[in-house]
């Protein structure tokens, strides 16, 4: 397919006729142009860089955990199509507290024949959704690279100017600029944060035994260690959490003595390990907006809510966010509503509310269980690892959560078309 290059904003129509101006062209900007698109809705798009040079420069490393529902979600439109054979289907997951023979194990096959997830390179997935929307000329354009200055809304408008003095303008500006979001700011939106004095150090292991398909996620004191398979059965993605000092010292030991620690904390159920990079360190943190909406504003993945990643849902829950915002908005223009109007913003926030909250206070709880020795907290936790274990109710549970299939789900989440 024919790639996207940044065009000025506008060309081709005139700017006022834009629906939305989506700031940020990571993971959750392109996939909410995208499912705009789809759904008949027009964006333009900017960012600090070109997002195809951010890809071709390696800027992001990591891969991502895409749920079962998000994979229905890039699958209606047309994204995951490009990646599949690249994504490594995850099956199993086992939990493991260090020390412990105790163990929880999450099976696929308790609740039907579909993986759990998936966990596919991030440069893969942005390219195939840049792919798509070179498909969507006519509804999506990308301006020129640039920095968001200044937010002022008038007469049913919200116009965002740039540091070089260009003016984006559309009924709703929605903000996709991650963690740090300028937007977010300038929309006067206050945050809550917590440090957790935690980095995660993130590099790709291959190993002598296979994963078959097994994740694992081990807590050691420092914090959550979890290799994610990757396809072709011995090679994994590696998320180690430590606190912050220990993580940059970890990560600057050769490849050897890497291996080595790893193997110490991990064990040899994957018989002897290499890593294969590239390496590199990530500060945690909890970040929460105290709202998801302002005048004429949404916030929509990490700009909104940034969590710990120690249950491998960050992003899915900001796809959460795309798939209800997506539907909130086709349905309103459907319908002559004015997309960018209070009462469409508040129905949007309102149908967030509780799932955000819900796995914010989980992730947060978790990451504060597991990421200490205390004697007591350490018997407790076993203990209720070896209790679940025991309770086919609470694993299928626990299985379809982290799958993304509980509860009342947007239509994309459905694989269904806005």
């Amino acid at each position: 397919m024919a790639s996207i290059s940044p065009a000025r904003a506008g060309r081709g129509r005139p700017q006022d006729a834009v629906d939305t101006v989506i700031v940020g062209a990571g993971l959750s900007g392109l996939t909410l142009a995208l499912a705009l698109a789809e759904a008949g809705l027009s964006s333009v798009i900017v960012d600090r860089v070109d997002p195809r040079a951010a890809i071709a420069g390696r800027n992001d490393i990591r891969t991502t955990a895409i749920s079962l529902s998000s994979r229905r979600l890039f699958t209606v439109l047309g994204a995951w199509q490009a990646v599949a054979d690249q994504a490594g289907p995850i099956n199993d997951i086992r939990v493991s507290d260090a020390g412990s023979s105790r163990y929880l194990h999450y099976d696929h096959s308790t609740v039907g024949d579909d993986p759990m997830g998936h966990i596919v390179d991030n440069g893969a997935l942005k390219t195939s959704l840049l792919d798509r929307l070179a498909t969507h000329g006519d509804r999506v354009t990308f301006a020129e690279p640039g920095s968001a200055a200044a937010l002022a809304v008038t007469a049913g408008r919200a116009s965002l100017t740039l540091e070089d003095g260009r003016v984006l303008t559309a009924p709703l500006v929605i903000a996709a600029d991650g963690r740090g979001s300028r937007v977010r700011a300038l929309a006067g939106i206050r945050t809550t944060t917590v440090d957790y004095h935690q980095s995660a150090v993130v590099d790709t292991i291959e190993h002598a035994e296979s994963h078959h398909n097994l994740a694992h996620e081990r807590f050691l004191p420092g914090g959550p260690l979890a290799l994610l398979p990757l396809p072709g059965q011995n090679r994994s993605a590696l998320v180690w959490s430590e606190r912050t000092a220990v993580a940059e010292r970890i990560a600057q030991l050769d490849d050897a003595a890497f291996a080595a620690a790893l193997e110490e904390r991990f064990g040899d159920s994957l018989g002897t390990m290499t890593p294969v990079g590239p390496r590199a360190v990530y500060q945690l943190a909890l970040t929460m907006a105290e709202s998801g909406i302002a005048d004429r504003v949404a916030l929509v993945g990490d700009a909104f809510h940034g969590m710990h990643p120690i249950a491998g849902q960050g992003f899915n829950v900001g796809v959460r966010d795309i798939a209800v915002l997506t539907e909130v908005l086709a349905d309103a223009a459907r319908l002559g509503l004015d997309i960018g109007g209070a009462p469409v913003l508040r129905d949007y926030q309102r149908r967030r509310r509780f799932d955000i909250m819900t796995m914010v206070a989980s992730t947060d709880g978790l990451t504060r269980l597991f990421s200490n020795d205390i004697a007591p907290v350490r018997t407790a936790r076993r203990l209720g690892l070896s209790a679940v274990q025991r309770v086919p109710m609470l694993k299928r549970a626990a299985i379809r959560h982290a799958m993304g299939t509980l509860g009342t789900l947007p239509r994309l989440l459905r694989g269904e078309p806005v």
